[in-house]
């Protein structure tokens, strides 16, 4: 199953986790290292190495198969390293940077090649992007405004994971013996989630409006 590792509040850099959402991490900045060659590290330079290969399997090579597990592998190993790093007490400000960048790559890649191959629908895949600009420019005018990140809902955190694991489901579904279990997984999941991803942006709007309108107050 390709959503084990878009676990709601998994994160396994304690930032971002790949449901694409910011959460908070509850570890003492004193046990956060500068050091660059860590295991976890390694771990995570190997997942962002491998996402080039994911798309020349997908593109190049057109092997849905091979990209799958790929994907599969990339995605299910993304509590190793956060796993690791607390295990070895090799916890790094890299490593909490590299983690949650390695989780973005890879779940951008796999809905925009799923809309170039048509593995992603494009009714999926295109309100998701639009979510995901949608919520950008939020964001975006936050900061400049002087304003932190938005925190994220319960009811965010599960509409990221449903939403996500779609994706890894209709990747699946695009190799014929699973395509008939895991398709109609794909497209439950991914309207669900869509819905809700949707539901809970109108939310973020509000909470970010409050945000602005107290940022101008004091000024």
């Amino acid at each position: 199953m390709l959503s084990v590792a878009f676990r709601p509040g998994s994160g396994a850099s304690g930032t971002w986790s790949p449901l694409g959402e910011n959460y908070a991490r509850q570890v003492s900045e004193g046990h956060v290292s500068d050091r660059i060659l860590t295991v976890p590290n390694l771990i995570s330079f190997i997942r962002l190495a491998a996402i080039p290969v994911f798309w020349w399997l997908l593109l190049g090579a057109d092997d849905i198969t091979a990209g799958t597990v790929l994907f599969a592998a990339i995605a299910t190993t993304d509590w190793v390293d956060g796993f690791l790093a607390r295990r070895l007490d090799q916890e790094s400000k890299l490593g909490r940077s590299l983690d949650p960048v390695a989780d973005r790559l890879m779940i951008a890649s796999a809905v925009i090649v799923g809309l170039i191959t048509g593995i992603v629908p494009a009714i999926i895949g295109i309100t998701l992007m639009a979510r995901e600009l949608y919520m950008a420019v939020i964001v975006i005018a936050l900061v400049a405004k002087g304003r932190g990140p938005l925190e994220v809902s319960r009811l965010g955190k599960w509409a990221t994971f449903i939403v996500y694991s779609s994706i890894g489901w209709f990747y699946m579904a695009a190799i014929p013996f699973l395509q008939p279990l895991t398709g109609p997984l794909a497209w439950i999941s991914g309207v669900i989630g869509l819905v809700l991803y949707w539901i809970t942006a109108t939310h973020y709007t509000a909470d970010a409006r409050r945000a602005l309108v107290a940022a101008n107050e004091a000024r």
